[in-house]
Formats: C-alpha cells, structure tokens, sequence
C-alpha cells in the first residue's frame, strides 16, 4: 500500500520535462484499457513495434545472438480522457540468467504401451513454465505426454504429445519441454512405447522458475509468403512481415512431410540493404543490395515411423524493412514445400503505468521526430518490479494521417531535375497506382536497351525526373521462350538433332538457359552454338553462309525411371545475337523430347516515390548517359525500411524487328544501286531530249 500511496503522488505532481514547444505530430492513436485502478502492465505488440519508434538491441556476442535492450518507443505518449499526459515506464525485458530447480525422480508402473516417471519440485508448489530431461542414453526419439500437479492425485495436463529427441549423428537434439506457466510441485512425463523401446530413467530433471519480471515465452506473429520464380535446385520465396522495424530473431518454417521423408537443406535469408559503391552496383551508383541477415541447415529425420525436425532459422541482423527473401537449396531434391512461416521476436519491453481507474486511456505514437519523455516517475523504476500490476490491453489503431497525405507532404525530394524524354530512344509507361512507395519490376526489354541501366530515368507528365534507387533481387527474371523448332542442316550427321532457339531481344546481360525434358531415362551430350550469319564478302571459299561459335555445353543424364529428370542449366554471355542453335548428340536413340526453354536473366526494381499515384513514364535508350546522382541519404530511410507496392511496365511499343547488321548493308548496296541507277536514267532522258531534230 505505502508503495502504490507513493506512486499516486508521483503520478499527481508528475510532469513532462526537458519540453521543447514542439507541437507533436503524431500518426497513430489507439485506446489503452486499464486492467484495474493502481500499476499496469501493457505488453507491446505488432501494431506498436512497426508505428512507433523501432526497438533497439545492442549486438549479441555470439553469432546469431541479439543483445540486450537498449531502448526505443521514444515516440509513445499516454493521454487521460482530460487530456493531460500520464506517465509511464518503459521496462527492459529481464537480462538475468533463468533460475533452474533439480527434482526428485519417483519411478512410476509402467504399462504395456506406457512408461514414465514423476518428479518432486519441493515441499511447496512453485511456479514453472520448461522442464528440461538431461542423462537419457542417445540416439533416442520419443512421443510423450507431461502432466503437472500440486500433489499427486490430481494433474493438469500441459503437453498433450510432444515429441523428445537427441540425434547425435543428424544434429538433432530437443531435450526441454515448454508449458504454460503455473504453479506445480509435481510433474509427470509418460512415454510411448507402442512403436519403440522402453527409457530408463533420466539422470536429472530441471524445471525453470517463473520471476515475477520475467517475460513470458517469445512472441510469434504470423508471416505471409510466396514462391518466387528461381533456377533449378533452389526454391526462393519473398517473406512479408507484418510490420516494418521489427525485432525479428528466428524464422520458423512449417515444411509438410512427417514420417514421410528427411530433410536436409541449406538455408539463408536476404534482405535489400542500401549500399553506397558496392562491388555489385550495376549503375554505379548506390544501390540496394541482398544482404545476408541469418542462414542454417533445415533439417528432419525419421525414425520408427516418428519425425524430429530443427526448421528454426536464426537470424544475426535485426530487419529493417517488411521484406525478406527465403532461398532454400534444394540440391537434386524436388522444391521444397512451405506450408507456413513464423517471425520469433527477440524480448521484449513492457511498459508500467498508473491508472486511476478503468475508463480507456489514448496511446499517441508515430512522431519520427518525437524525443524520449522524461517523467518523475523514473524515480521509482527499482521499485517496479516489486509492485503487483493489472493487465492492460490495446485497442484498435486509428491513423491520424493517412500514408498518401504523410507522402504528399513528405520532405524529402520526389520530384528531381527536368529531363527531356526526346533525347531517349524508348519511353514506357508506368501505370498508376496507390500513392506512395513505389517498386518497378524492369523486364527484358530494358535489360536490352539499357545495358549498364544509367539511363533509366522516371518522369511526370511534366517531364520532371523523379529520384529512385536501384535494387538488385536475388531472384531471377524468368521468360518463358517458344518451343525449340527441330531443323535440318546439311551436313548434319544421323545422330545429331538441330533445335532452332529464338530470343526475344538483342544483348540481353548473360543469363542462364534452362532446358526441361519429361523422359526419364535417357544420357546425351548437348552443345548450344551461336549462328551469325556471314557477309559474301568476308566469306571463306566453299563457307556456309552461317558460322556457328560453341557458347555452352554439358552432358544431361538421368537413370532413375521413379522420379522426373533435373533440369539442365547453359550459362549464357551477354551476346548481341537472338538466334542460337541447340545441339542434341542423340546416339543411336530416338530424338530427346524437349518442353519450352526458360531463360533466367538478372532481375531488378526500381524505388521511388509516386506522391500522387499518377501515372508516369520511364525513359531509357541514350547511351553513354551517365547514372542519375540522386540525394540519397535523404531518400534511403524511406525507400529501404517500407513496404513498396510493386507495379509492372506497359508493354513495350512495336519498334519491328531487330535489325541486323548484314541485312541492313544489304539495303544500302542495293538502295545506292538503284539510286545510282534512276540517276543515269535521268541523265539519260535529259539527253535525248535535248537532241536536235533529224539527228543521226
């Protein structure tokens, strides 16, 4: 009592210090229900950590580790129905080693198809929330089912069936067993046997005490995903958090397949990260590039019908932004099959207020200038944990300003210098969209016209540039091409088939070809050759007309008839050619069956902002254009660390074919000789003409 008196006093005189007269701005508003009148405790979650001032960890020592809490909500005020402030504090999730009990094993009867033990805690039931069971002879896999009680007649169950395993050789090992917290003095752990041999009894059990400041289990929020276009033996997928500034520390995949198969597969998670004079920079500019956050070995084994799995990736970088990239190697095993994907929080803070009863109090947050609050109440922080607290919950978020009016008036430059869309060979247009952050997805086309992209340039309709940046995906751009087209040329031997492969533009950056094929059985040698063809004039005697240069080359084998054959992969140089010619050493069998190719390019988007979701117009086709220098610093906050809506270009307008090169000296021979030609006749004319009457 006299600490909740000295609390109400402080709450009463409390006042906010250090204000500069800075009228807030804040985004977001949302109510705050007490759970009772005195000292609350209110958990963050999703909707306060991506709007309001992003949590900061300090880095973990070891790799994989996030460190402890250093701050953040800087932005977060608390209002009464009156409007005044109330003071709160921010509390940093516990730092302190977790405190573990040993028991006291008591055998119990085993049955026909159950076995297990019990354990004591003590004289008197404590508070609990993990068991962990060390000394059991390995390799082992386990079903089991935990019971917990505070005397030995009656028992709560806490697990209905887990699964305990250590698995030297796979790397597997999961020896604790989380519940909910609750207070027990007895615990009972009763295995399965119907389809694995008895357990002795564990040389020690532990079961982990509850604090009173203790955070509970980690959070978890659902992430949306989806399966991305990748090359063969990689299955990629773009992770969507559901917040931005999240502190996101493990990704917990849901694979499907149980008993029936292992797994064992590389993994790694990606994020754009602004990157200024990166080795990989394409424009030459600063770019947004992958960077490696976390990365492990997925992994599954299966033993007497039962499964033990480790699908946890750790990450060792905190994101930035809502989106992540998933690239998962699949070796020669089929795309592995994502069902689910969960975000593990590092801990969090809670935050402690006083309320005076339980009429609603507003949350304001979303201020990105806003300065840390400094109450009288920090006076009191080591007393806080001695204080029994209410819970409070949120409410609904309510957006004071909506994202297309904050990016209407943002501060920073959407609009750059004027540009004059004449001086460009090509100009598409960007479709309109929702005002904002604003991700182009460049297709072939572009990557044609614009090798080195430093003349890509986005303009209005009043043809002012718009300032962007550009990212590199780790995932590939993928074109479907028509089928190959079986030709005969001569001098061709019997064994060999000829596959016509047209592609769509001229100097596409390399790229890789892959080829599909549904038989199941099969070895042959494949070679792609690139045809030009060859000017009479600089054309050896008795030399086709086309000569043919080797580009790539493989041999393509399959011999299991149970499973579909892997795709083959032809790398391919930058090259101006369009027309390639596959070659297929068929033996003395029939002629392999080939499904349409794919072609894998590198692919890219472009961030900008769109401030009034019109549409514009992107200019490209000028070369030696250097690369737009842009005020990076100031846009990179906003591009990188915010969800973008992605948009494609309009199609490409008809420009006719390609030209090539010794058809257009073809027709300037034959254009000059027929001018020549009308010339003489002309001259020709104008001199009989002129000829006097009678002349021989």
């Amino acid at each position: 009592m006299k600490a909740r008196a000295l609390f109400a006093g402080l709450l009463a005189a409390s006042a906010l210090a250090g204000a500069d007269g800075r009228v807030p701005r804040f985004r977001s508003e949302r109510p705050v229900l007490p759970g009772a009148a005195g000292p609350n405790r209110l958990e963050p979650d999703v909707a306060l950590l991506g709007g309001a001032a992003p949590i900061v960890y300090e880095p973990g020592h070891e790799a994989g580790e996030i460190g402890n809490y250093r701050g953040g909500l800087a932005d977060l005020r608390f209002f009464d129905v009156a409007g005044r402030e109330i003071p709160y504090l921010v509390i940093a999730p516990p730092s302190h080693a977790p405190e573990w009990r040993p028991g006291r094993l008591l055998p119990v009867a085993a049955t026909k198809t159950e076995s297990g033990f019990e354990v004591d805690f003590g004289t008197a039931a404590r508070t609990f929330d993990r068991v962990r069971i060390t000394g059991l002879p390995t390799p082992f896999l386990k079903r089991f089912r935990l019971e917990g009680g505070g005397d030995r007649s009656r028992w709560t169950l806490l697990a209905p069936e887990g699964t305990l395993f250590d698995l030297p050789e796979e790397g597997l090992r999961r020896l604790d067993v989380d519940f909910p917290a609750g207070d027990f003095r007895y615990l009972r752990l009763t295995w399965d046997d119907r389809s694995s041999a008895r357990m002795p009894l564990p040389r020690q059990v532990e079961a982990r005490l509850v604090q009173p400041i203790d955070a509970g289990p980690p959070a978890q929020v659902p992430v949306r995903f989806d399966r991305r276009p990748s090359e063969p033996g990689k299955s990629r997928f773009r992770l969507r958090l559901p917040a931005t500034r999240l502190p996101v520390v493990a990704l917990v995949l849901e694979v499907p397949g149980g008993p029936a198969g292992p797994l064992l597969r590389p993994a790694i998670v990606t994020e754009g990260r602004l990157t200024a004079g990166a080795s990989g920079s394409t424009s030459g500019n600063s770019d947004i590039i992958p960077v490696r956050l976390g990365g492990t070995t997925l992994r599954r084994a299966v033993r007497d019908g039962l499964s033990a799995s480790d699908l946890r990736i750790p990450l060792t970088a905190l994101p930035g932004g809502p989106d992540l990239e998933l690239t998962v190697d699949d070796g020669n095993n089929p795309p592995l099959e994502v069902t689910g994907v969960t975000a593990e929080l590092a801990p969090l803070p809670w935050i402690f207020f006083e309320a005076e009863g339980t009429v609603p109090l507003t949350a304001r947050f979303g201020d990105r200038e806003a300065s840390p609050p400094r109450y009288d109440l920090e006076s009191l922080r080591d007393q806080v944990s001695r204080v029994r607290t209410a819970t409070a919950r949120w409410g609904e978020v309510r957006d004071f300003q909506p994202h297309e009016k904050e990016t209407i008036a943002s501060p920073l430059p959407t609009l750059g210098a004027p540009v004059d869309p004449g001086t460009f060979l090509y100009q598409r247009t960007i479709p309109a969209g929702s005002p904002g952050l604003t991700a182009l997805l460049l297709d072939a086309a572009v990557l044609s016209r614009s090798p080195r992209l430093a003349d890509l340039r986005i303009a209005d309709s009043q043809d002012r540039q718009v300032p962007y940046l550009l990212e590199h995906l780790d995932e590939p751009l993928s074109l479907l091409l028509p089928a190959p087209v079986r030709r005969a040329k001569k001098g061709d031997p019997p064994s060999l088939s000829r596959y016509s492969v047209e592609l769509p533009f001229r100097s596409l950056p390399a790229a890789r070809l892959i080829l599909a094929t549904p038989a199941r059985v099969f070895e042959r040698e494949i070679r792609l050759v690139e045809v030009d063809k060859v000017a009479a004039s600089a054309r050896e005697p008795g030399e086709d007309q086309e000569r043919e240069r080797t580009v790539a080359q493989a041999a393509w084998r399959h011999t299991d008839p149970e499973t579909p054959a892997p795709q083959l992969t032809l790398e391919l140089l930058s090259s101006p050619a369009t027309r390639f010619d596959l070659l297929v050493e068929e033996g003395d069998n029939a002629p392999l069956p080939l499904d349409p190719p794919h072609l894998l390019l590198p692919s890219y988007r472009l961030r900008f902002f769109n401030s009034k979701g019109t549409p514009l117009k992107l200019l490209y086709g000028q070369p030696g254009l250097p690369p737009p220098r842009y005020d990076l610093a100031l846009l990179a906050p906003r591009l990188v660390g915010e969800a973008a809506h992605e948009v494609t270009l309009a199609p490409e307008p008809t420009q006719g074919a390609e030209p090539d090169a010794a058809a257009t000296e073809k027709r300037i021979f034959w254009g000059a000789l027929i001018g020549a030609v009308l010339v003489l006749l002309v001259v020709l004319g104008r001199l009989l003409r002129g000829r006097p009457e009678g002349a021989a």
